[in-house]
């Protein structure tokens, strides 16, 4: 079922969404060498609570942790654990609040130190690709617009999008329908309305874009052990446009004041 958010439920998710970008500007200072995922995972917990909010993806589905924490090959869903982050590597933490009823969720890549430099294209692509997406959801609009520019744009690029992995409506529960791919054909699928809230959040690979999952039946990494870079945003949409609640600029300037 689909619903069509109220203004209040949208001012609501956008506190949220605002709190959550405040904590990925927070992990970027945070993120470097000899940091594990556990304790990113700790400082993520700790920011949401400070901040009034609830870690939402703890007891989802029975999963343990504050985030997801997925490292190089690992396109999502990475356990946090004792794993310590080496000069080189690139790490995806993507969580969710619950913040006074209102849900976020967003994920964010970092470079670890100094990285390759193949590696650094991959996370601008893929970053470019969230932009290029997100300019599609507009009223009129439908799904397979949104997915058939990020495909068209990423492959373009000599990379790989993930098949098996995709956005996907949200609020009042962490995942709603409409299901949101990040490929697919021009003007085929839902149609897009005002009020609308959804997920865009491609995952783009070095090699294939075909996955296989560990024996913890919850992380899934790239068959072939080439690398993986995501971004997501949460937004809603208006009839002026897609409005990103997870926006990063609009926290780093109400941080600034």
């Amino acid at each position: 079922m689909i619903t069509l958010k109220s203004e209040r439920e949208i001012q609501t998710m956008d506190e949220s969404g605002q709190l959550l970008a405040s904590i990925h500007i927070a992990l970027r200072d945070f993120i470097k060498p000899g940091v594990t995922t556990k304790e990113i995972d700790q400082f993520v917990q700790e920011r949401i609570e400070a901040g009034g909010g609830i870690a939402a993806q703890i007891g989802y589905e029975g999963y343990k942790y504050a985030t997801c924490t997925s490292v190089n090959d690992e396109i999502c869903h990475g356990f946090p654990s004792d794993r310590v982050l080496k000069s080189g590597d690139i790490v995806k933490v993507d969580f969710c609040i619950d913040y006074n009823g209102g849900i976020s969720d967003s994920c964010w890549c970092y470079a670890v130190g100094e990285i390759d430099p193949e590696h650094q294209r991959l996370m601008d692509v893929t970053l470019k690709a969230l932009y290029i997406g997100i300019e599609q959801a507009k009223v009129g609009n439908r799904i397979g617009d949104i997915g058939h520019a990020i495909q068209t744009y990423v492959e373009g690029e000599g990379f790989g999008v993930v098949r098996d992995f995709i956005g996907h409506g949200i609020g009042p529960s962490i995942h709603e329908e409409p299901a949101v791919p990040h490929y697919g054909l021009a003007g085929k699928g839902l149609r897009l309305k005002k009020g609308m809230t959804i997920t865009i959040e491609p995952m783009v690979t070095t090699g294939t874009w075909q996955m296989q999952m560990d024996n913890n039946g919850w992380t899934a990494r790239t068959r072939d052990g080439g690398y993986c870079a995501q971004y997501e945003h949460s937004l809603v949409i208006t009839d002026d446009g897609p409005y990103i609640m997870t926006d990063q600029d609009r926290a780093e300037a109400n941080l600034a004041q």
